[in-house]
C-alpha cells in the first residue's frame, strides 16, 4: 500500500481549479494509454461512477471509481472530492480539495491511497515514486488547459 500527497498552487480561481480537476473524461488527456468512461448520468455527485481504463490490448486494466463525498467550493469554504477505488487490481482511495492560496492563487491537495493486488510490499518505494510522477504530471497538465 502507497499513501501520496501532491501539492499545487494554481493562477486560477478555486472554482474553475475544481472544474478542471473534477471533469473525470479530460484525465484520459493527462494520463498516458488511458481512457475514461462515465457511466453514470451528470451532474457529478456524490454516487458518481467512472472507469480509468489503462494499458495496451490485453495488457491493459480498469480502475473503477466511486464519488464518495462531493463538496464543491461554495462561499469560500474549500472543495472536497473523494473516490473510491473499486477494481480487481488498483485498490485505494483518492482526495482532492481545492483551497483559497496565497496571493489569489488556489491551492491544490490530492491525497491517494493506491493498493496493487497481488504487488509485494516491496515494490511499494518504486510505486510510490511512480504514482507522484505520473499523477503529479496529470495535475498539472488539467490545471493548465482550460
Amino acid at each position: 500500500m502507497v499513501i501520496f500527497l501532491l501539492e499545487r498552487t494554481a493562477p486560477l480561481p478555486v472554482d474553475e481549479a475544481w472544474r478542471r480537476l473534477t471533469e473525470w473524461s479530460r484525465h484520459a488527456d493527462a494520463v498516458p494509454l488511458t481512457r475514461v468512461t462515465v457511466v453514470t448520468d451528470p451532474p457529478t455527485r456524490q454516487g458518481t461512477r467512472f472507469v480509468a481504463r489503462t494499458g495496451i490490448g490485453p495488457l491493459a486494466f480498469d480502475d473503477p471509481m466511486e464519488v464518495t463525498v462531493w463538496r464543491p467550493p461554495q462561499d469560500g469554504e474549500p472543495g472536497l472530492c473523494r473516490l473510491r477505488k473499486r477494481g480487481r487490481v488498483v485498490l485505494g482511495w483518492a482526495e482532492l480539495e481545492v483551497r483559497p492560496g496565497p496571493g489569489g492563487r488556489t491551492r491544490v491537495l490530492w491525497r491517494e491511497e493506491v493498493r496493487v493486488r497481488w504487488l509485494p510490499s516491496a515494490f511499494d518505494r518504486p510505486l510510490a515514486a511512480a504514482c507522484r510522477a505520473v499523477f503529479g504530471r496529470a495535475v498539472n497538465a488539467l490545471l493548465r488547459r482550460p
